[in-house]
């Protein structure tokens, strides 16, 4: 079914920088048929829009949908979540007290393996997508697993319900179990062919879900598989790389024993050509100086995770460290070693987590003077992390400037945010105004920081990829 042209009305959020969020109020955004902001008007009612922007335009009042903010709502970015493993799903929050490899063979493992039955891929691909959406992800990162009809389904899944994707068939050939892993490097990269191809063919234009070349990490892959896949990256030039990095002390110390002729964890990626402007490496809790300088130098870009480091004891990300080194970052949720598939979650965590690497090292208190300023400026905004969300994101996945804002000529890859009014009584108004609580005296800025600090799906009314409404809370 062909879209209508659409006029929003209401309060708009977005971020303006990484430290700076802008506020429209009593805005309007008009949006075309292909899901393309083609206005934004300030001090805009329907009205004004009728008489001013529609004839501007050349829309007639018939052909176009109106969608209002109620009192309380306001229109937010898709969040876009770089960096889960959708094949993982039902195990959100299960992790027991493994460290990350033993929780992979333990876990992980006979969970992917067993989703090359289609019904039951067919099941934790539809719900982690539903999921997803449900949380204001407009797009996602996703690792499949090894099965490529699996992997096939999941891009098609993404497609149908209208969720924006790269998705990704995983690619080990050694030390994974031998029921769950390819037999080779040549039988690993044929799979990854006929992955791709078929992804391409249902997505031509790669409007919606891109394939990404899937390099699980580097201990999992062969030194010739990963040869193989930096040169199957280099006939794709165009197309996005995933994997993860340094991202537990033991996986670091495993990679040095299998690529002793590397100076480093990076080094490894980067002397195949994985190391990209259009490489998305998952945690890089423990880069080194040298190790960072490299990623920036390669336009490579980092998925901050901070639930699943914290589950899973693997460490702390020095966003702010990677930031002032010119590394791109945006946020993962990492399911399922994070235990939710909400962008937010991730956030609040990542906040939270920049307080605790803002502490290391500080037994006797925060002090004073200039390392006292400089543990201060580790620690992330509310802004910040919302940017990381949105735009940050956004660059990571190779859709800067596209999505991730309300700009003209951007994608409206939105959500529609209630938070719960408390009236004189103490109640709050309406249905589902989960656990943010608006009194109606706080700031816009408060009212971000509650929803970052407390909000979940029951504040996602709605949300929209590209125009087109793939979510709706009743």
């Amino acid at each position: 079914m062909a879209l209508k042209n659409q006029l929003f009305l209401g309060s708009f959020v977005h971020c303006k920088a990484l430290d700076e969020l802008e506020y429209l109020h009593n805005a309007a955004i008009c949006v075309d048929q292909s899901g393309t902001i083609v206005a934004v008007e300030t001090e805009c009612d329907a009205v004004k829009a009728k008489e001013t922007v529609f004839p501007r335009l050349g829309w007639g009042d018939a052909e176009v949908e109106v969608v209002a903010a109620k009192e309380g709502q306001f229109f937010f970015p898709g969040f876009i979540d770089t960096h889960l493993h959708a094949s993982q799903y039902p195990n959100v929050g299960i992790f027991g007290k493994s460290t990350l490899l033993d929780w992979l063979n333990t876990y992980t493992f006979p969970l992917e393996a067993s989703l090359s039955d289609p019904a039951k891929a067919r099941q934790v691909y539809t719900r982690v997508i539903r999921k997803t959406l449900s949380h204001g992800t407009t797009c996602a990162a996703y690792y499949a697993t090894i099965d490529v009809p699996s992997t096939n389904l999941l891009a098609d899944l993404c497609l149908s319900l209208g969720q924006r994707a790269l998705v990704g068939r995983v690619c080990m050939d050694q030390l994974s179990p031998d029921y769950y892993r390819d037999t080779s490097a040549e039988t690993s990269i044929a799979a990854t062919r006929a992955s791709i191809a078929h992804i391409q063919a249902a997505d031509p234009a790669m409007s919606l879900v891109r394939p990404v070349i899937t390099p699980r990490f580097a201990p999992s892959c062969s030194a010739a598989l990963l040869r193989q896949l930096g040169a199957l990256a280099a006939e794709h030039p165009t197309l996005p790389i995933q994997t993860h990095i340094s991202e537990n002390a033991a996986e670091i110390a495993l990679v040095r024993s299998l690529f002793p002729e590397d100076a480093s964890y990076a080094a490894v990626y980067d002397a195949v050509g994985l190391l990209t402007p259009r490489t998305i490496l998952a945690h890089a809790v423990h880069l080194t100086a040298a190790e960072a300088d490299l990623v920036a130098a390669r336009g490579a870009k980092v998925s901050h995770c901070p639930c699943s480091n914290s589950a899973l004891a693997s460490g702390a990300a020095r966003v702010r460290w990677l930031l002032d080194r010119g590394v791109v970052c945006g946020l993962g949720t990492d399911v399922s070693g994070g235990y939710s598939a909400s962008v937010l979650a991730a956030a609040r965590q990542a906040v939270l987590v920049s307080r605790h690497v803002s502490l290391a090292g500080d037994e006797g208190g925060e002090g004073e003077g200039e390392r006292g300023r400089e543990r201060e400026r580790e620690r992330l905004s509310v802004e910040e992390v919302l940017f990381l969300a949105t735009k940050g994101g956004a660059e990571v996945v190779g859709l800067a400037g596209r999505v991730g804002g309300f700009g003209l000529g951007m994608e409206w890859d939105a959500q529609l945010v209630g938070l719960g009014r408390v009236d004189a009584a103490g109640e709050v108004e309406g249905p589902d105004g989960g656990d943010v609580d608006v009194f109606g005296w706080e700031s816009w800025p408060e009212r971000m920081a509650k929803w970052v600090y407390n909000g979940d799906d029951r504040n996602t009314k709605r949300v929209w990829v590209k125009g087109r409404s793939v979510h709706e809370r009743r």
